[in-house]
Parts: C-alpha cells; structure tokens; sequence
C-alpha cells in the first residue's frame, strides 16, 4: 500500500521514479479506508532530504499512511525555502486539538548544546508532552531520542570523546521484541552524533525497555514499556552517500572530522560506499507501524490518550 502525500512535495517524484508507491490526496479519498494518520516532526537543517529519507522507509508496507510535517515556530530554518515550507509543514497551533495514530520526531546537529539552551526547546517540550495525550506512538530518532529520553524520564546524554561516526555492528537483546521481528542476531546501522546515553540509565528507569546495543555505538534502540515511546539513536533512514556527504562537507568546511569508520571500502574516501543496512532499516520501520501504530491504535483517532 501507498504513503499518501501533498501532491506537489518534492519527494514525490523521486519516490515515483524509484518505483515506490506514491498516492495523491484526490486518489486516497475514493478509497473506502481509514488511514494511518502519522506527523512527522523534521528538525533536521536539510528538510527535503530528510523527508525523502523518512517517506521511503514509510512506504514499504500493506498500510495507508497520511503523513503531514510539522516544524517549529521558534526556529527560523536558514536551510529550506520558506515557500517550501509554508506549502509542506504545519505548526503545533495547527495540530494541538488532534489525534494521530504515529509521529517521528527526528534528530537535529545541536547536540553539543545544553537542552535547554537550544533555541526551540520550550516548544518541542510543549510537543513531546503533547504525544502523551494525541499521539498512541512516537519514534525518536537520534538527538530527538536524547531530548525525549530527558525529557520524559531525566536520563542525561554525555558528551563522546570524539564523534560516532559511520555503520556500527549491534545485537539484539530482546529477539522476543516485535521492534525486531525478523532480524538477524546482528545488524548494522548508522551513527553520526557527538553525545550518547547510559545503558545503566536507561536499566534505572523501570518503565523503559534497553533492546539493542552496540559494542562501538553503545545503546541504540529503547521503548517504553507500554509502548507509546520508542527512541532510536542511530539513523536507519540515512542513504548509502549520507555520511560520505557530511565528511566531505565538514572537510570543506575545515572542520576536525575522521573518516567514517566501517563505510569507505579500504577507508579510502574516493571509494564509493556500499549500503549494507537498508533490509533492517526497512524491517525497522515496518515493524515499529505494525505492531506498535496499526495493531493497536484505536480506530476512532478520538480514543487516542483516553
């Protein structure tokens, strides 16, 4: 089944050409179905990017899914064309009185900032404390699983010696987990942040659930125990050039950056990378809409949080 969106967002065409599924509003409503409503809360700087990343991992499963964008008022994004931005994405105003059955919150570079001083805090508080009524199930996704993780339980990230950079090997602590059905026992994701948290921090916390970890990337993948919360360090979404992007763009930009480890074949920059995480990327946000959104949202989106 399809992921149906605005019919003129950039992303669409790129889907199409890649055979993906794409269905358009004035389609989706002669279909006699109640669709998954997801928001999708993009912090990340280069918006369109991010939302073709997200929409392919979104579209590969039997469901309808209704994806809106949400961003922050009290961030001025230098990076997108606000004309993009006024005709794509909504504001928590806009949504505050509904329902959704999922939403993504993603991650965004200001990890070497406090929480609190970072410019959109009070606002993303507002949002995160929102899920908990109008949202059945929210998946966070790097710093957005910091901020959450501090958020809703006061676990603190720690500054790395150096930055986790490249595709790192995890297990899989809970293979009972339905998050993880399907997987192998190890699985490579990609990492790109400068902070982390605690494995003893999140075992602290008797609601949260630890599901993998890493041996090089530490914790990656923790829920709550009822389910509503799922929170992400890595970023299965990345594409196969994405951290080679951002090493050639902190290397223009003078900036100290080492070469992602486990990417470049014979960590040779010149080389081009495989992608070698993509089947459990996929199978990760399949299953988090599966069994964590579609099998137990309430049909009636009013149910939600009651």
């Amino acid at each position: 089944m399809p992921i149906k969106i605005p019919d003129q967002l950039p992303s669409a065409n790129i889907l199409e050409n890649e055979n993906i599924f794409v269905m358009t509003e004035l389609r989706a409503i002669h279909q006699d179905i109640r669709p998954l409503r997801l928001l999708i809360l993009n912090l990340m700087p280069t918006k369109i990017i991010t939302e073709t990343q997200l929409l392919r991992k979104l579209s590969n499963t039997p469901l309808q899914i209704e994806v809106e964008f949400l961003r922050t008022i009290s961030h001025d994004s230098k990076n997108v064309d606000a004309e993009h931005l006024s005709s794509f994405y909504t504001s928590f105003d806009s949504v505050r009185n509904q329902h959704f059955d999922g939403m993504i919150i993603t991650g965004a570079p200001v990890e070497n900032l406090e929480f609190e001083d970072v410019d959109y805090w009070g606002e993303l508080c507002d949002i995160m404390e929102w899920t908990t009524r109008n949202v059945h199930s929210t998946l966070h996704i790097c710093w957005g699983a910091q901020a959450a993780l501090y958020y809703h339980y006061g676990i603190r990230k720690y500054p790395l010696d150096s930055k986790l950079f490249g595709v790192f090997r995890h297990k899989v602590l809970k293979p009972q987990s339905p998050f993880f059905r399907g997987f192998d026992d190890e699985f490579f994701m990609p990492h790109s942040r400068y902070t982390g948290v605690l494995d003893s921090d999140i075992l602290a916390v008797p609601s949260l659930e630890l599901l993998s970890v890493s041996d090089e990337a530490g914790v990656f993948a923790v829920k709550s125990i009822d389910n509503h919360r799922v929170f992400i360090t890595g970023h299965p979404e990345y594409d196969a050039d994405t951290l080679a992007l951002e090493y050639f763009r902190d290397i223009k930009k003078g900036l100290p950056i080492d070469i992602p480890q486990n990417y470049f074949p014979g960590d040779d920059p010149s080389a081009t990378p495989s992608i070698y995480w993509r089947a459990h990327a996929q199978l990760m946000y399949s299953n988090w809409l599966n069994y964590y959104v579609y099998q137990s949202t309430p049909y009636d989106l009013d149910q939600i949080g009651s």
